[in-house]
């Protein structure tokens, strides 16, 4: 009994080994050439594995897709989390997020650019999951904004009349706009100097002096 349940582990382990491989080969590939323009044989390339390994670890290629939009989403917000995890001051922690953004060009272009944005045009009106995944996102990493804005103002840093969800939104559409800009045009100046002025607003609008 003890030597089937080691066995199984083995096994779990090593599929769940050959899921992250194929994971990390292939989230790049969906994110620079979207769900629709990755092919099986792309996959199937890349990984070295035949279709029925990669399925034999994915459902079908819609659970695929969505695990890499998961994984390359996942690779962001870690960064970031990694960047605000040790800062207590909220009005510190959105000078380092506009400063995080300002790399955030460099960061996304190897691995195809932003997923967020990435998916969201090539998803909209084609597939509703994949779509719906990219809303979540967006609206937990507006609320995480509004979330450093409200403790902000709770530690007396901000402004208490300051409406927290408003500026979160306002904070993150100025990102994503920026985002836009810079991956569209191949140049992160736009970023630069939205982080900038991100960073101008927060000063004048938000702090309390």
């Amino acid at each position: 009994m003890v030597y089937f349940l080691y066995i199984r582990s083995m096994i779990k382990t090593k599929a769940a080994q050959t899921s992250q491989y194929i994971l990390e080969t292939v989230s790049p590939i969906f994110n620079k050439n979207g769900y629709s323009g990755t092919s099986m044989s792309d996959i199937t390339k890349a990984t070295g594995l035949t279709k029925g390994a990669v399925y034999g670890n994915f459902k079908n290629k819609e659970q695929l897709a969505l695990e890499a939009f998961n994984f390359n989403v996942k690779f962001i917000v870690d960064k970031i989390k990694s960047i605000l995890n040790d800062i207590e001051s909220p009005i510190a922690k959105l000078f380092a997020l506009t400063n995080f953004y300002r790399s955030y060009y460099m960061h996304s272009l190897p691995k195809g650019g932003c997923p967020l944005l990435n998916v969201a045009i090539d998803a909209n009106n084609t597939n509703p999951e994949l779509f719906h995944k990219v809303e979540l996102v967006m609206i937990k990493l507006t609320d995480g904004i509004a979330k450093m804005i409200a403790e902000g103002i709770h530690k007396g840093e901000i402004k208490s009349d300051i409406d927290a969800e408003k500026y979160g939104g306002r904070i993150y559409c100025m990102i994503e706009g920026a985002v836009f800009a810079s991956m569209t045009l191949k140049n992160d100046t736009y970023l630069m100097d939205m982080m900038n002025h991100i960073d101008k607003m927060i000063q004048t609008e938000l702090q309390l002096k």
